[in-house]
Protein backbone atom coordinates (compact mmCIF):
# COMPACT_ATOMS: atom_id res chain seq x y z
CA UNK A 1 0.00 0.00 0.00
CA UNK A 2 2.98 2.32 0.91
CA UNK A 3 3.88 1.86 -2.96
CA UNK A 4 0.83 3.00 -3.93
CA UNK A 5 0.75 6.23 -1.57
CA UNK A 6 4.51 6.70 -2.81
CA UNK A 7 3.22 6.67 -6.81
CA UNK A 8 -0.12 9.00 -6.11
CA UNK A 9 2.19 11.50 -4.04
CA UNK A 10 4.59 11.57 -6.87
CA UNK A 11 1.90 11.97 -9.44
CA UNK A 12 0.40 14.58 -8.05
CA UNK A 13 3.88 16.78 -7.54
CA UNK A 14 4.54 15.97 -11.75
CA UNK A 15 0.93 17.21 -12.19
CA UNK A 16 1.90 20.54 -10.55
CA UNK A 17 5.38 20.64 -12.44
CA UNK A 18 4.10 20.03 -15.49
CA UNK A 19 1.33 22.37 -15.36
CA UNK A 20 4.12 25.03 -14.22
CA UNK A 21 6.19 24.11 -17.00
CA UNK A 22 3.42 24.57 -19.94
CA UNK A 23 2.08 27.94 -18.01
CA UNK A 24 5.75 29.49 -17.74
CA UNK A 25 8.65 27.76 -19.72
CA UNK A 26 6.92 26.24 -23.15
CA UNK A 27 6.95 29.00 -25.85
CA UNK A 28 6.00 26.62 -28.68
CA UNK A 29 3.22 28.99 -30.40
CA UNK A 30 0.84 25.76 -31.51
CA UNK A 31 0.64 25.36 -27.69
CA UNK A 32 -3.32 26.53 -26.94
CA UNK A 33 -4.73 27.00 -24.32
CA UNK A 34 -4.09 23.56 -22.11
CA UNK A 35 -4.89 21.81 -18.71
CA UNK A 36 -3.45 19.31 -17.13
CA UNK A 37 -6.24 17.00 -15.56
CA UNK A 38 -4.90 14.05 -14.53
CA UNK A 39 -1.56 12.32 -14.24
CA UNK A 40 -1.09 8.26 -13.44
CA UNK A 41 2.15 7.21 -12.48
CA UNK A 42 2.97 3.15 -12.79
CA UNK A 43 3.50 1.15 -9.33
CA UNK A 44 7.18 1.43 -10.23
CA UNK A 45 7.24 5.20 -10.86
CA UNK A 46 8.92 4.83 -14.04
CA UNK A 47 6.11 5.58 -15.94
CA UNK A 48 3.80 8.63 -15.81
CA UNK A 49 0.80 9.66 -17.61
CA UNK A 50 -0.08 13.11 -18.26
CA UNK A 51 -3.95 13.53 -18.90
CA UNK A 52 -5.22 17.33 -20.13
CA UNK A 53 -7.55 19.23 -22.50
CA UNK A 54 -7.31 21.74 -24.50
CA UNK A 55 -9.69 24.41 -25.07
CA UNK A 56 -10.81 25.00 -28.95
CA UNK A 57 -11.02 22.90 -32.09
CA UNK A 58 -9.22 20.04 -33.58
CA UNK A 59 -7.03 21.78 -34.89
CA UNK A 60 -5.88 23.40 -31.38
CA UNK A 61 -6.08 19.78 -29.67
CA UNK A 62 -3.54 18.56 -32.64
CA UNK A 63 -0.88 21.32 -32.52
CA UNK A 64 -1.11 21.39 -28.34
CA UNK A 65 -0.36 17.76 -28.82
CA UNK A 66 2.47 18.18 -31.61
CA UNK A 67 3.95 20.84 -29.16
CA UNK A 68 3.76 18.72 -25.72
CA UNK A 69 5.61 15.93 -27.98
CA UNK A 70 7.88 18.10 -28.83
CA UNK A 71 8.53 19.92 -25.31
CA UNK A 72 8.51 16.43 -23.49
CA UNK A 73 12.02 16.19 -23.15
CA UNK A 74 12.72 19.77 -21.17
CA UNK A 75 9.79 18.89 -19.24
CA UNK A 76 10.90 15.76 -18.00
CA UNK A 77 14.42 17.25 -17.46
CA UNK A 78 12.35 19.43 -14.67
CA UNK A 79 10.10 16.55 -13.76
CA UNK A 80 13.63 15.14 -12.44
CA UNK A 81 15.38 17.97 -10.96
CA UNK A 82 12.30 19.31 -9.16
CA UNK A 83 11.39 15.70 -7.49
CA UNK A 84 15.07 14.90 -7.13
CA UNK A 85 14.24 10.87 -7.32
CA UNK A 86 16.50 8.76 -8.76
CA UNK A 87 15.19 7.99 -12.03
CA UNK A 88 13.05 10.11 -13.71
CA UNK A 89 9.80 8.40 -15.15
CA UNK A 90 8.89 8.49 -18.79
CA UNK A 91 6.39 10.90 -19.72
CA UNK A 92 3.02 10.36 -22.01
CA UNK A 93 0.80 12.88 -22.99
CA UNK A 94 -2.59 11.70 -23.02
CA UNK A 95 -6.02 13.65 -24.67
CA UNK A 96 -8.63 13.80 -22.15
CA UNK A 97 -12.03 12.67 -23.36
CA UNK A 98 -13.72 14.19 -20.19
CA UNK A 99 -14.87 17.15 -22.02
CA UNK A 100 -16.51 15.53 -25.03
CA UNK A 101 -17.66 12.65 -23.08
CA UNK A 102 -19.65 15.18 -20.48
CA UNK A 103 -20.79 16.77 -23.93
CA UNK A 104 -22.58 13.57 -24.78
CA UNK A 105 -23.91 12.84 -21.44
CA UNK A 106 -25.51 15.74 -21.48
CA UNK A 107 -26.86 15.64 -24.49
CA UNK A 108 -28.20 12.31 -24.12
CA UNK A 109 -29.87 13.55 -20.71
CA UNK A 110 -31.53 16.50 -22.28
CA UNK A 111 -32.61 13.77 -24.62
CA UNK A 112 -34.31 11.25 -22.09
CA UNK A 113 -36.28 14.30 -20.12
CA UNK A 114 -37.55 15.58 -24.10
CA UNK A 115 -38.82 11.90 -24.43
CA UNK A 116 -40.42 11.90 -20.11
CA UNK A 117 -41.97 15.07 -21.33
CA UNK A 118 -43.75 14.00 -24.17
CA UNK A 119 -44.83 10.87 -22.00
CA UNK A 120 -46.14 12.54 -18.98
CA UNK A 121 -48.14 14.91 -21.94
CA UNK A 122 -49.65 11.76 -23.74
CA UNK A 123 -50.36 10.22 -20.43
CA UNK A 124 -52.33 13.18 -18.86
CA UNK A 125 -54.82 12.86 -21.47
CA UNK A 126 -54.96 8.75 -21.83
CA UNK A 127 -57.98 6.75 -21.05
CA UNK A 128 -58.58 2.99 -19.89
CA UNK A 129 -58.64 0.33 -23.05
CA UNK A 130 -61.73 -1.38 -21.50
CA UNK A 131 -63.17 -0.57 -18.72
CA UNK A 132 -61.83 1.71 -15.68
CA UNK A 133 -61.54 -1.43 -13.22
CA UNK A 134 -60.95 -4.86 -15.11
CA UNK A 135 -61.87 -7.54 -12.07
CA UNK A 136 -64.57 -9.35 -12.15
CA UNK A 137 -66.69 -8.51 -9.17
CA UNK A 138 -69.30 -11.12 -8.13
CA UNK A 139 -73.20 -10.41 -8.84
CA UNK A 140 -75.30 -9.21 -6.27
CA UNK A 141 -77.78 -11.73 -6.69
CA UNK A 142 -75.17 -14.88 -6.65
CA UNK A 143 -76.13 -15.82 -3.08
CA UNK A 144 -80.25 -16.14 -3.97
CA UNK A 145 -79.31 -18.67 -6.65
CA UNK A 146 -80.48 -22.34 -6.08
CA UNK A 147 -78.20 -25.03 -4.75
CA UNK A 148 -77.58 -28.06 -7.37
Amino acid sequence: MADHARARKLADRIQVIVAQMIDTRVKDPRLGFVTVTDVRVTGDLQHASVFYTVLGDEEARAGSAAALESAKGLIRSEVGKQTGIRLTPSLEFVLDAVPETAAQLEAALNEAARRDAEVAALAAGARYAGDADPYRKPEPDDDERPGP
